[in-house]
């Protein structure tokens, strides 16, 4: 039998859940000065946002050992007596279907318009899921239970300070068929996700983590986006036994022939920060031809283990509500439309 407190903080994350997209507005005029990307709400510092898009090769990743520890780690966060962490909390008290504390990486710094000198480039190191949900899910939660004066996020301070807290990237690609000039969306179902559940989204979208046994050698926004077309457009499943191998997995061997052929074109468009819960994005575009993507995915799943799945014009009006994250990489893909759809 639950307690009076964790009651009322199991009505408060459900108040969250129902009222992202309002809280997200709400959250947004927290930041009236900060950098955004285009018309969305979604954060970002110039330096993140590329003039035209970049083929995802160009995108250096660097790995980091031994970062210096995030000074935000969630411990101020609104609790029912007795737990020590917002993912204990939502653990026991309003867990999603998927909710484990697998290894992920941390995003530490960010330059995709080369104004460092050497290129685009990500700095990142190694983290656990659960730290990015201690802080992100955290301050969301405590703007939805109306915590008096927002202690936890004035104390994360600028939410495009990655080094601060533990930000844990994940990849959000706008899937287009070339000659259809649709994408591909989701209607992500509170139930089964931990984020932005209610909200409709870009696809394939996905926490970027590794699943070799060695982070750095699965340092690849490629690998991510393969695993992630095959679960949530044909509803594979998201375990890899150890021992697995790309090279050998028939559905990445696929993709990457696709690729190479030019029938399959992968760009980076920018990075952002959602300003409800701190989530960051890379944001990613993938055009298909059409008859590559009838021939990868021709099962196309309706439904898969995070929401509902359809097709929109690229150019069509977007449904709402949607999270920040995919209505900005969608305006992203419309402004560079022209280089995007072209074969050159």
């Amino acid at each position: 039998m639950p307690t009076a407190e964790e009651s009322r903080w199991r009505t408060e994350r459900e108040r969250l859940n129902r009222r992202r997209a309002e809280l997200g507005e709400e959250a947004a005029r927290l930041y009236r000065g900060a950098h955004r990307v285009g018309s969305t709400s979604l954060l970002c510092r110039p330096e993140w946002i590329p003039d035209v898009p970049l083929p995802l090769e160009r995108v250096e990743l660097v790995w980091e050992e031994t970062p210096e520890p995030p000074v935000v780690t969630g411990a101020q966060a609104p609790l029912p007596p007795g737990y020590r962490a917002y993912s204990q909390a939502m653990g026991a008290l309003a867990a999603p279907a998927v909710f484990e504390n697998r290894p992920v990486y941390r995003l530490l710094e960010a330059d995709l318009a080369g104004r460092g000198g050497s290129g685009a480039v990500l700095r990142l190191s190694g983290a656990r899921y659960f730290d990015g949900v201690d802080v992100g899910e955290a301050v969301a939660h405590e703007l939805a239970a109306r915590v008096a004066g927002l202690p936890l996020r004035t104390l994360v301070g600028d939410p495009c300070d990655l080094a601060r807290r533990t930000a844990v990237p994940a990849v959000t690609t706008v899937t287009i068929r070339r000659r259809a000039r649709d994408v591909v969306l989701h209607r992500r179902d509170p139930a089964k996700v931990a984020h932005a559940g209610g909200l409709y989204q870009v696809m394939p979208v996905g926490v970027f983590q590794p699943v070799t046994e060695d982070p750095r050698e699965d340092l690849d926004l490629w690998r991510c986006m393969a695993r992630e077309f095959a679960e949530e457009f044909l509803g594979a499943d998201e375990e890899y036994r150890p021992g697995f191998s790309y090279r050998e997995w028939p559905f990445y061997r696929r993709l990457e022939q696709a690729r190479a052929a030019g029938a399959v074109r992968v760009h980076c468009l920018g990075i952002g920060v959602d300003p409800l819960s701190l989530a960051v994005d890379v944001l990613t575009a993938a055009v298909i031809d059409d008859a590559a993507f009838g021939e990868l995915f021709g099962g196309l799943v309706r439904v898969n283990a995070e929401g509902r799945v359809a097709m929109a014009p690229l150019e069509g009006p977007a449904p709402r509500p949607m999270q920040p994250a995919g209505a900005a990489a969608l305006e992203l893909a419309r402004r560079h439309r022209d280089l995007l759809l072209s074969r050159r």
